[in-house]
């Protein structure tokens, strides 16, 4: 297969930033994808509608010339999220879901919720309206070891949070386990879940053998190959659980080269082309468009896209950087060559 030729995609996680920022990330989502489930963990958090559409407003007027790429908002819950700001939020018609981040689980997580419970009121009304839950997945306990911490959260949080509202949906996001696959595949149709490309590509050898490599680094972080095998099984088996979320998280090289660096790897230069790659490991290209353009609208309501991109069998090196405000950023995989190139819309 020399081409293919898909449904414009979707990006159901994505992480942009603000101001300057935000003005030298949108381009390279905007170029592949025609929408993006927007992550709500600024400084401070995106906590309102009223604050959601502020961002939003910000994210239109940051398109390149020409460009219809359209932000799907989002919350950012917190133990003082009340049901009347769900239910603006519902009104709003721009607010497509709200995220839990559990308190210092990633990024600018700290005003996340300390415990889930304290939000149950909220889940109800959510539950109510049909607004969806987008979780990541991770337990902060100090004494549970990192590389265990989504096992752990199914099993203590999501699996009875999943009981306590029988009729909430749920995106589990980034998802990096086997436990969460299999979760995921045997719950309700009211569960989903998203896998970024570097969970598809790679286990935490190639984060931490010969030298740790920062630009890997993530969280939930990369895990053992047995789970790597776990998501390429799911993300290719046309099961529609299961859909592209990038987490392309920007951070300039400075931040990523530091004494803390930042978790997050940014992918949006080469996200679709990184997707396929993966996919042809399993010889599942044919199912790619499900994955990439079909399953997240379904899942979230929403109408397929119209547009077609096509990528071309290329052999072509990503740049070692891009331009982010007045520092670079470093791209997933930079320097390195990729065999599949997005080429043209129709």
């Amino acid at each position: 297969m020399d081409s293919l030729t898909l449904t414009r995609p979707d990006d159901w996680h994505l992480h942009l930033r603000d101001g300057v920022h935000l003005a030298a990330a949108l381009p390279h989502t905007a170029r592949q994808f025609a929408r993006a489930i927007i992550m709500p963990n600024l400084k401070p958090p995106v906590t309102s509608t009223a604050d959601a559409g502020a961002y939003r407003e910000r994210i239109l007027a940051a398109r390149p010339a020409g460009s219809d790429f359209t932000p799907l908002m989002t919350l950012y819950l917190t133990d003082d999220t009340r049901p009347e700001e769900i239910r603006r939020a519902v009104d709003s018609g721009f607010v497509h879901g709200v995220k839990l981040y559990p308190a210092g689980a990633t990024t600018n997580s700290a005003s996340g919720v300390t415990d889930i419970r304290h939000c149950d009121e909220v889940l109800a009304t959510m539950a109510e309206l049909g607004l969806p839950l987008q979780i990541h997945g991770e337990v902060t306990d100090a004494d549970i070891d990192i590389f265990d911490r989504e096992a752990v959260f199914i099993e203590q949080v999501l699996a009875p949070l999943m009981q306590r509202h029988p009729t909430l949906r749920v995106v589990l996001e980034h998802i990096t386990t086997r436990e969460a696959a299999d979760f995921v595949r045997q719950g309700p149709a009211r569960l989903a879940a998203t896998i970024t490309p570097q969970h598809l590509l790679f286990d935490r050898n190639r984060l931490l053998v010969g030298g740790i490599r920062p630009h890997l680094y993530c969280l939930p972080i990369l895990k053992r190959e047995v789970h790597r095998q776990a998501l390429l099984d799911a993300a290719t088996s046309g099961d529609p659980k299961f859909f592209l979320g990038t987490d392309s998280a920007p951070h300039s090289q400075s931040a990523k080269h530091s004494d803390c660096g930042c978790a997050g790897c940014f992918s949006a230069p080469a996200a679709l082309e990184l997707y396929a790659w993966a996919f042809e490991q399993r010889d599942a290209l044919d199912r790619l468009e499900g994955f990439a353009s079909h399953y997240g609208a379904d899942f979230y309501g929403l109408l397929r896209n119209a547009e077609r991109i096509t990528l071309q069998r290329q052999d072509w090196a990503l740049p070692a950087t891009y331009p982010y405000a007045d520092e670079v950023i470093v791209p997933l995989l930079a320097g390195e060559t990729l065999p599949w190139r997005l080429a043209l819309s129709e």
